[in-house]
């Protein structure tokens, strides 16, 4: 198992039991590494969300969708992202942000 893994897996067993905190040091040090990992971007984006810090919730969700551009399951998990955002602050930027983010991943996966 090489570092970068057991860091990750260090981080989703900390997130798991609500240390939030701890878990962002893991993930930001496996990303200090291999800043492409896309599931660190995607375990920040929930955890600081846990955290309600939606601006690097929705950073690092918006970090998977360059990162991999072709999923259309990271523009959903953006999409998520920004309705939570939107749920916890009510600032509309993220609604309208979810929406786009939601019409991407739908026009990816051939307008289903």
């Amino acid at each position: 198992m090489s570092d970068t893994t057991a860091l990750y897996n260090e981080g989703e067993k900390l997130r798991d039991e609500g240390k939030y905190e701890e878990a962002v040091d893991k993930f930001k040090a496996v990303l200090s590494e291999k800043p492409e990992h896309v599931l660190s971007h995607l375990a920040l984006a929930v955890t600081y969300g846990n955290l309600n810090n939606f601006d690097d919730a929705c950073y690092h969700a918006e970090m998977v969708c360059q990162l991999e551009p072709t999923d259309p399951f990271n523009f959903t998990a953006l999409s998520v992202t920004y309705q939570k955002a939107y749920e916890a602050t009510r600032d509309p930027k993220f609604i309208e942000k979810a929406e786009q983010a939601k019409h991407h991943s739908d026009s990816s996966r051939g307008g289903m």
